[in-house]
């Protein structure tokens, strides 16, 4: 029974002794293959050199070619943002156009120079009437009957006027149109209404007549003045004048 133990513990070490030999064997090929790795040609400079011992430095790979840049002078297309919108090229602010400088430069049309004079040219149409009034200067008595209004002219010229008037209504309107002096009154009384009609110029058929009256009350047709406009126009008419009403 001894014997078997000692032959079995002499088995295990044997079997140990195996495998530290195989360890050391393993590490001293990790070594050996660690150098040649970093040196293979076996050139590490040892203590003789005077320095530690140095690590081959290895050349960086070169890059990968880059596309080259264009001369500084060459004209190239610049690429856009993205997500901006493309803008076309403006002039600088104060500075116009081509077109707009030609067209400044250009001379002005001549029709459009001669245009002023042209009209300057026309000569003005006369109306015909008395400035300032609705009748010709053939009336020598005007009325106004819309405006209420009433001149005495002399042609082309204002004898007296405007002057307030006082004309008639819808029921009694006074006629429009061109008359001529019948005869006057200096006092006359109405038949019809038995009103006083001082310094009376009649003109229009009916008893139609310029002469003093209330100026706040509308006259059966006639034109009622003031009495200082009633006495210049009774002195001023006389029979045959031309009497318009507008």
């Amino acid at each position: 029974m001894g014997a078997h133990r000692w032959r079995s513990g002499g088995r295990r070490s044997l079997a140990g002794r195996v495998a530290i030999v195989a360890g050391l064997a393993a590490v001293g090929g990790s070594v050996l293959v660690g150098i040649g790795v970093a040196d293979p040609g076996g050139l590490l400079p040892g203590p003789a050199d005077g320095g530690l011992p140095g690590i081959e430095v290895l050349e960086a790979p070169s890059l990968v070619d880059l596309p080259a840049v264009a001369d500084a002078g060459a004209p190239h297309a610049a690429l856009p943002l993205v997500g901006t919108p493309h803008v076309a090229p403006t002039a600088p602010i104060g500075a116009p156009a081509d077109a707009d400088r030609q067209a400044a430069a250009a001379p002005a049309p001549a029709s459009a120079a001669a245009e002023p004079q042209a009209r300057s040219a026309v000569p003005v149409q006369r109306s015909g009437l008395v400035a300032g009034t609705p009748c010709t200067p053939t009336a020598r008595a005007c009325v106004d009957v819309v405006g209420r209004w009433a001149w005495l002219l002399d042609g082309d010229k204002i004898v007296r006027g405007p002057v307030r008037i006082q004309t008639g209504d819808r029921e009694d309107p006074t006629p429009r149109g061109t008359f001529s002096v019948q005869w006057k009154a200096e006092q006359y009384t109405s038949r019809e209404y038995l009103t006083p009609m001082p310094y009376s110029v009649f003109f229009a058929p009916g008893g139609i007549a310029f002469h003093q009256g209330r100026q706040d009350t509308p006259s059966a047709g006639c034109v009622k003045l003031v009495e200082q406009d009633a006495k210049a126009w009774f002195n001023y008419l006389q029979v045959g004048d031309e009497v318009q009403v507008k």
